[in-house]
């Protein structure tokens, strides 16, 4: 209704006409102010000064701004050194001097990586069956999972042999081990056999400590365990690290690259989603480094989580190749052009310099670590264990790359020879 140029809405609260008891009416007066659109939003919300705004961008967010040229100049002076882009599966060369790209596929594509990685999988298998039935004993669901990890640890057992990894995987870095991986797979199959059955059977065994003693450290006799599992995972993490560090030393040994002029990029995702952020939790940084023979300055690699996807279906596809070289040329370069401002705006004061191979002691007062242990060698099994329980803790560790660092420094320490490397966990072990 509309009163006196005003209106009003009436609200009565009765449902029906013929009602005869008290009900509430409510009435309500219209704002007479017009309502605010969206796009009219006061000026507190959505001003900005184009004067600012042009400030803003004569330095950055344009292609034209004074941070874009100095890149593309930086890009200028070093477009005749080598860059080499890794990714999570790949690696991509730019020789340089308008040089024909190469680019090999490694990792996720070798052969054997899974099956090792299948058989690293049985600790953290396990150790989730051991959560969830601690989470809820009622709850039925682990038990399927059992099932179903036996079920599947009973296939691979039947299919393993040493003609399987000699003649069908067939990696080179693996060369007169094949018997003893073998070997080594089917004790570790029979093993964790052993323990679903218990548990199926009896499901009070699912606790931390049966499954530490008896199954991964094999200090107890319920499962007949003669070597901890926990050697059994190193040794898969390290024949992964091995494989991947030979194969990269082999395909840039004919490279002739100066290392102490190579920008160096890895790009994308490396494993889960919060890994291999920094050099150090990255493991195709650490092995580019040993293939460099450290050689490689730690400030001219730089990791890039968000770079350009690489795709690449035939790598003798030239065009395709050179497609990817300007932007990542210019990724490199932005990076670089802006460390330089550094000792030009700030000459006098501590530089940064990345932490590159000092790696924390374990000593037998330790409780805690922030990264990952220094290894002493292939018998150093409380650096090597307390790794792979960092790898878990520490989002930023590749879980494969436990000791990736260290399989890539016996590399390059034996000359490049897989044969002369000793793994632990593997090689002086009786399965």
């Amino acid at each position: 209704m509309t009163v006196k140029d005003e209106t009003w809405l009436v609200v009565c609260e009765s449902l029906d006409k013929d009602q005869n008891f008290r009900v509430d009416t409510h009435i309500y007066r219209f704002n007479p102010q017009p309502a605010i659109a969206r796009g009219d939003l006061p000026p507190k919300y959505s001003f900005q000064s184009s004067e600012f705004l042009e400030l803003f961008q004569v330095y950055t967010a344009s292609d034209t701004s004074l941070g874009t040229q100095l890149a593309i100049s930086s890009s200028a002076k070093t477009s005749q050194y080598p860059l080499l882009a890794a990714t999570s599966s790949s690696l991509l060369l730019f020789p340089g001097c308008g040089g024909d790209p190469s680019y090999v596929s490694f990792r996720l594509t070798n052969r054997g990586f899974k099956e090792l990685a299948a058989i690293s999988h049985f600790g953290p298998a396990l150790a989730s069956l051991v959560q969830m039935y601690t989470a809820d004993s009622e709850d039925g669901a682990w038990r399927k999972h059992a099932q179903e990890l036996f079920d599947a640890a009973e296939k691979a057992k039947s299919a393993n042999s040493t003609e399987l990894w000699r003649d069908r995987i067939r990696v080179e870095a693996f060369r007169g081990r094949e018997g003893a991986i073998a070997t080594m797979v089917d004790y570790a199959c029979t093993i964790t056999m052993k323990y679903l059955q218990l548990v199926i059977s009896d499901p009070t065994k699912l606790t931390s400590q049966f499954l530490q003693e008896e199954y991964l450290e094999a200090r107890g006799s319920v499962l007949g365990a003669t070597v901890p599992i926990n050697a059994v995972m190193i040794a898969t993490f390290f024949l992964v690290g091995l494989d991947l560090a030979y194969k990269m030393k082999v395909w840039l040994q004919d490279k002739n690259m100066d290392w102490t002029k190579a920008m160096v990029l890895i790009i994308g995702r490396q494993g889960r989603e919060t890994a291999g952020v920094t050099v150090t939790s990255n493991a195709v940084a650490q092995v580019i480094f040993q293939s460099s023979n450290l050689m490689l300055p730690a400030e001219r690699l730089y990791i890039a989580p968000h770079g350009p996807d690489v795709v690449v279906n035939d790598a003798t596809d030239m065009e395709l190749l050179r497609q990817y070289e300007k932007p990542m040329r210019m990724l490199w370069n932005r990076n670089f052009a802006m460390a330089q401002l550094g000792p030009t705006m700030f000459e006098g004061y501590p530089r940064y310099t990345p932490e590159m191979r000092s790696r924390p002691v374990i000593a037998t007062t330790t409780t805690e670590l922030s990264d990952m242990p220094a290894i002493h060698g292939p018998d150093d099994w409380m650096a090597m264990t307390t790794r792979m329980r960092i790898v878990l803790e520490d989002v930023r560790q590749l879980l494969s790359g436990c000791v990736t660092d260290y399989a890539a420094e016996q590399l390059r320490l034996h000359g490049n020879n897989p044969y002369a490397v000793v793994v632990p966990g593997l090689d002086h072990f009786n399965y």
